[in-house]
């Protein structure tokens, strides 16, 4: 049977559609061509003005893994009562969800409210990714995907240490990403993770981690290098060193000049964007990192936007969690190792307006969003949940469209922090176009879901349907409709059908003698069996839900 979506007014910058008023035919789960007259229309709906795009979707959001969990049970004061008992969506209690950590039923439920059908888990640590898998799969509504962290595992140093050919680093990262069924590769703080527990409690890019006399350049490079070749579309994804310093924006240039030219993507860029001007030796250096970025076609970057009020910063980077302890709101914290190959930091933390340097984290953020000429290459995010929760997405796209109302927000902040930002005299405001760039068809584009982001005739028909209101933020807190695989399952703002997505992966080829030499590794310094390690398709899909989509392709 075939659905019609009339007369609406299409926004798909993949071809380019910028408003243009046309029907979309669905069916089994697809966009389809105009059918003949004879075929039959099952049902129509006449979305006469109304704002139509691809699903959205979230590249970079903490959804699944042990540092989100332990983020879930760790804020028992900010509980709140569950919302949702449909019989499928049977995950979680209301013990484990919050504002800032929604448990797994809730984050699927309210990414679906405001019309994403797609999120991708950064940090999925190899040694518990089936506990990240379990989490992302107990997730309703939406597809996930996760991106693999290497670069601070013992293996891989031991590999760089050992001046391994890249072909031996190249077969480990491909073996890495089937054996945990994720469809890229993260570094997080690179050897700085490891170097913390030598003792040391900071490492800038080519300085030696004192225990395997590697930097964490030789490591960006052997790993960015890696995915390049193997032909991964998503490029190394980059948590940057010395994240939330004061100064720290020379080491994020320096990060991009480490690249040689390979695709590198930066994420949570807010974060790694810190002067040192002022009485209080903290600064804005959004205009220099905008400025890199306009300049270096071949680097992308998401923002990880703080926005204020409670959540929790869950991270793998325990070297810098470590420091940030200190500044816990409630002052309680977690910081742990996991087998010796990764850890994470949990860190509950309060954003105040009148806070100095939470007010101009904040304007940091907008300026590089307003600042960066391209929005194929700049992505929105909050870094879910560490500057602010995902549900605050339609307050952040209200900031980013009007000019006027972002104005009012910064002329209410801390004014040290006002005096330090140039925020008010960016004049621009982004479009609906531009929207659809950031949230739908660029993030796709980045990640490699061919028919995911755009809404194209084979597309899978994830589509959201807004009505166009001045108050932005209201616009994008409650779409009218939204389908997932064609299937309606969102009206008026409420979920009305409970649905299962996929998960996304890309499984290159790599040596099989890899895998002898890792067996050899496990049988010595692991507690878990290397064929324990990998997981299986069947277990994603499990109850025959989120079945395995594979992406990978040689570019």
């Amino acid at each position: 049977m075939i659905t019609l979506l009339k007369n609406g007014k299409v926004f798909d910058p993949a071809h380019g559609k910028d408003g243009v008023v046309q029907d979309i035919y669905i069916r089994d789960g697809r966009i389809i061509s105009k059918p003949a007259d004879t075929e039959k229309i099952g049902q129509t709906f006449d979305l006469k003005g109304k704002v139509v795009m691809a699903g959205a979707i979230d590249m970079h959001s903490h959804i699944g893994g042990g540092k989100v969990n332990i983020a879930r049970m760790m804020l028992p004061e900010y509980q709140e009562t569950k919302r949702y008992t449909e019989p499928e969506a049977h995950i979680c209690t209301s013990n484990c969800s919050h504002n800032a950590t929604p448990s797994t039923t809730d984050t699927g439920m309210r990414y679906i409210e405001m019309g994403y059908t797609a999120a991708f888990e950064p940090a999925v640590l190899a040694i518990n990714a089936r506990q990240a898998h379990f989490e992302m799969g107990d997730t309703p509504m939406i597809d996930k995907g996760g991106y693999a962290v290497l670069g601070n595992d013992d293996y891989f140093l031991r590999l760089l240490a050992n001046k391994a050919e890249q072909k031996v680093i190249n077969d480990y990262v491909a073996w890495t990403l089937n054996a945990t069924q994720t469809i890229g590769i993260k570094v997080v703080n690179p050897g700085g993770i490891s170097a913390f527990k030598f003792n040391q409690r900071r490492l800038n890019l080519d300085e030696n981690n004192v225990h395997y006399q590697v930097t964490p350049r030789q490591i960006l490079q052997s790993l960015s290098r890696a995915v390049h070749e193997l032909g991964i579309a998503k490029p190394l994804h980059v948590h940057c060193n010395n994240l939330g310093a004061a100064g720290n924006f020379q080491t994020t240039l320096d990060t991009m000049g480490a690249s040689d030219g390979i695709p590198m993507h930066l994420t949570h860029i807010q974060f790694h964007s810190y002067g040192t001007e002022g009485d209080k030796k903290f600064s804005s250096a959004a205009a220099q990192i905008a400025e890199a970025l306009n300049k270096n076609k071949h680097i992308t970057a998401d923002v990880g936007q703080i926005l204020f009020g409670q959540t929790v910063t869950t991270s793998g980077d325990n070297m810098m969690q470590h420091l940030n302890a200190k500044h816990a709101n409630p002052k309680k914290s977690v910081i742990m190792d996991i087998e010796c190959d990764a850890g994470c930091g949990v860190v509950p933390f309060k954003y105040r307006d009148q806070n100095y340097v939470n007010a101009l984290q904040w304007a940091i953020g907008l300026e590089i969003f307003l600042s960066v000429e391209d929005p194929w290459r700049i992505f929105l995010t909050t870094d879910h949940p560490n500057g602010a929760p995902f549900t605050s997405y339609p307050h952040l796209i209200r900031l980013l469209m009007d000019k006027n109302f972002r104005n009012d927000a910064f002329a209410k902040l801390n004014l040290d922090a006002q005096a330090m930002s140039n925020l008010s005299s960016l004049n621009r405001e982004y479009s609906l176009y531009e929207i659809a760039i950031m949230t739908r068809a660029g993030a796709a584009k980045l990640i490699g879901l061919n028919n995911c982001g755009h809404l194209g005739v084979g597309a899978t028909a994830d589509i959201t349907v807004y009505t166009d209101q001045v108050d932005r933020e209201a616009m994008f807190a409650k779409p009218d409709y939204v389908f997932k695989d064609g299937e309606l399952v969102v009206k008026e703002g409420k979920v009305v059908k409970v649905a299962w997505g996929k998960t996304h992966t890309a499984k290159p080829d790599f040596d099989a003698h890899v895998e002898k030499d890792l067996q050899d590794y496990f049988d010595k310094y692991h507690t878990i069996k290397v064929d324990n390690f990998k997981i299986s398709d069947n277990e994603i899909a499990d109850d025959g839900r989120n079945s395995v989509i594979n992406h990978f392709y040689k570019k």
